[in-house]
This record gives structure tokens, sequence and C-alpha cells, in this order.
């Protein structure tokens, strides 16, 4: 005869909990948190925060003179307040060259530049870069996915890497960082 440890029912749902706490809170590989510019309602409710769209700025973790807005619908109603509502993917992203453009390190093709969670538990938005070489340009793209299936939806900019003034004699090759 084998025994079985049986886990009470509060126990599972504690460690349940405590395991979702964890995974909820865990911090973006890529940037930082983005810099709230401004928000705009878009639908009117009564008892509950409106629907609206937010602009958002971020710089470029890895390649310093390139910062990126995006904009992004944000569900009102109790669901959005709470956090349950599902964000859909309609982004727009416009990113520009700020001042002198420097690469930190190498990098790969498609690299995360920022991300964040637009739904409780499956749904993300990703801004991505690359480089056209032989143009010296970087390329950013956003989009949302989903575990299981992602959103055609998405917008794409393009930074020229310029000289920045007088000073700034010396452009460096996006090509030459790429791994």
């Amino acid at each position: 005869m084998t025994s079985k440890v049986i886990i009470p029912y509060d126990k599972r749902l504690s460690w349940l909990i405590l395991v979702l706490a964890a995974w909820l809170t865990t911090p973006a590989l890529a940037a930082d948190e983005p810099d709230l510019i401004f928000q705009r309602s878009t639908v009117f409710k009564l008892l509950s925060p409106n629907d609206k769209l937010a602009t958002y700025g971020v710089d470029d973790p890895e390649i310093e003179g390139v910062a990126c807005h995006f904009t992004v619908p944000e569900r009102g109603g109790f669901k959005g307040w709470l956090g349950l509502a599902e964000e859909v993917s309609d982004i727009s992203l416009a990113c520009r060259q700020i001042g002198p453009i420097r690469f930190k390190d190498k990098m790969e093709q498609g690299d995360d530049m920022f991300r964040k969670r637009r739904s409780l538990f499956f749904k993300k938005m990703q801004i991505v870069r690359g480089c056209d070489a032989k143009r010296n340009v970087l390329v950013y793209m956003v989009y949302s996915d989903k575990l299981i299936e992602g959103s055609p939806k998405n917008s794409t900019s393009s930074v020229p890497i310029m000289p920045w003034g007088a000073a700034d004699a010396s452009v460096q090759k996006c090509g030459e960082f790429i791994q």
C-alpha cells in the first residue's frame, strides 16, 4: 500500500498565488518603464475610468541618441481599472535620433528594445530593432503577440544614422554592431 501526500486546497491556492505574483512582478528584459507623455479619453464611461489613447516615450537602452514614442489604446471600465481587460493590438510607433548615436554593444537583428504586457496573462507588446546596413539606418518595429497567436498589426519606424552637429564628425555604421 502506498501513501499519498495530499496538499490541502488552501495551500495549493496559496502556492499558485505566490507563483503568479512572482511572475507578474518580474522586470522586463528590455528597456525600463516608458514615460507617459499624455493621454486622451476616447470613450466616456459614467461610473468607471474612460477608454483612452496613451502616448509614451522610451529611450533605446542599447543605443544612445535614439528615442521612440508609441501610442496605445487603454481600456477603461471596471475590467480596465482592475487590469483584467485585454488590450487591442492597435499601436503606432515613431522613433527619432535625439542626439549623437553611439552603440553600447553588439546586437542581433530583431532584438527586443522594449516589452510590455497588454493583458493579465498572455498578450504583450514588443518593440524590436534591426539594422539596414546598406543604408546605415536603424529600423524599429512594434507588434503584439499572444502565447497562441500573434497579431499581424504592426508599425515600423526608421532612424537614419546622421552626424549630430559639427562636433560629431564620426558616424558609426550599424552594420559593424550586428552579431
